[in-house]
C-alpha cells in the first residue's frame, strides 16, 4: 500500500512538471515559431544550393527552436510586470500565477544551452557568434521602454535566422542572405506594427514606446504597408544574387498576395480581425517563400 502511494505522487510530480511544460509552451506561443523557422531553412536551402545535409538541418532547426524559446521566455520574464498591468496580457499564465518565473527561468536555461550546443555542432564561427545572438534576443524586451523603433529591434532578431542559417552551411556571409535578411527584418517590423495597434492606448498611458503609440492607427498602417513592400522588392531581388526563376518569383507574388490581404485585414484601422491576420497569414507567407523556393531548387 505504502510503495502504491509513492508512485502515485511521483506520478503526479511528473505529471505536474509535464503540465508546467505544456503550459510554459503555450505561454510562449511556441506554435508561432513557424513564422521563422521557414526562413531559416530557406536561408539553408540557398546556401546549399538544394536540401542541406539532414544532420546539418536538424542542429539547425534546433538551434532556431533553441534561440526562439528562450528570447520568448526572456520576454515573458522581462515583460511581467507590464504584462500584469496590461488588460489584454494580464490572463498569460505568468502573470496569472500558472506558471512562477523560477519555471520560466529553467526552461530559458535549458533553451539557451540547447541554441549554444546546436551552434557548436554547426561550425566554429556560429559558435563565436552565439554569445552576441543571446545578448541581442534579450535586448529587444527593454526597447520598448526607450524607442518606437522596437519593431525593427525585434525584424533585426528574426532575420538572423535565414543569414544564421547560411553561415551555419557555407561558413561566411555573402550578399544573398544578407538580402533575404534584411527582407525578413521589414517584413517581421511590418506585422509587429500592426499588432502593436492593439496595446496602443496602453503604450501611450505607460509611457512605452512604439510605432502605434507615436504616430497612431493610420500612421502605423502606412509604416506597415511601405515595409511590407519593400520586403517583397527585396525578396523579387533575392531571385538575381541567388540566381533563382520563375518559380520562386511565382512564390513571391504569392507572398504578396497574402501581404495584401494581411492589410486588408486592418483596413482603416479596423482591429476586431488583426489576430487573423497577424497569426494566420504570417505563417503562410514564410511557409510560401520555403516551398517555392525547394521547388525551383528541385525542378
Amino acid at each position: 500500500m505504502k510503495c502504491a502511494v509513492v508512485r502515485g505522487a511521483a506520478v503526479s510530480r511528473n505529471a505536474g512538471r509535464f503540465g508546467a511544460f505544456l503550459t510554459f509552451l503555450e505561454a510562449i506561443k511556441f506554435s508561432h515559431t513557424v513564422f521563422a523557422l521557414p526562413f531559416a531553412l530557406t536561408g539553408a536551402l540557398l546556401a546549399a544550393r538544394g536540401m542541406p545535409e539532414t544532420i546539418q538541418l536538424l542542429w539547425i532547426i534546433a538551434a532556431m527552436v533553441g534561440a526562439r524559446t528562450m528570447a520568448m521566455g526572456l520576454n515573458r520574464l522581462i515583460d511581467a510586470d507590464i504584462d500584469a498591468a496590461n488588460p489584454r496580457t494580464r490572463s498569460r499564465a505568468l502573470p496569472a500565477g500558472e506558471l512562477g518565473k523560477g519555471t520560466v527561468a529553467v526552461c530559458v536555461c535549458i533553451s539557451a544551452a540547447l541554441f549554444l550546443a546546436a551552434a557548436r555542432q554547426l561550425n566554429p564561427l556560429c559558435f563565436r557568434l552565439a554569445p552576441a545572438v543571446i545578448f541581442v534576443l534579450a535586448f529587444y524586451s527593454y526597447c520598448k521602454r526607450f524607442t518606437a523603433l522596437s519593431h525593427l529591434v525585434l525584424g533585426f532578431c528574426l532575420a538572423g535566422a535565414p543569414v544564421g542559417a547560411w553561415i551555419a552551411i557555407r561558413g561566411g556571409v555573402e550578399q544573398t542572405p544578407l538580402v533575404l535578411g534584411l527582407a525578413v527584418l521589414l517584413w517581421v517590423a511590418g506585422f509587429d506594427i500592426l499588432y502593436a495597434l492593439k496595446d496602443m492606448e496602453f503604450d501611450r498611458a505607460s509611457g512605452l514606446h512604439s510605432i502605434p503609440a507615436w504616430l497612431g492607427v493610420r500612421g502605423s498602417l502606412w509604416v506597415a504597408r511601405f515595409f511590407h513592400l519593400a520586403a517583397l522588392g527585396l525578396l523579387a531581388y533575392l531571385s538575381i544574387p541567388a540566381e533563382l526563376g520563375v518559380v520562386y518569383l511565382a512564390g513571391v507574388a504569392l507572398a504578396g498576395i497574402l501581404m495584401t490581404y494581411e492589410h486588408w485585414i486592418v483596413r482603416d484601422g479596423d482591429l476586431t480581425r488583426l489576430d487573423a491576420a497577424f497569426f494566420t497569414m504570417n505563417g503562410y507567407i514564410s511557409i510560401a517563400v520555403f516551398v517555392f523556393t525547394l521547388l525551383e531548387m528541385e525542378i
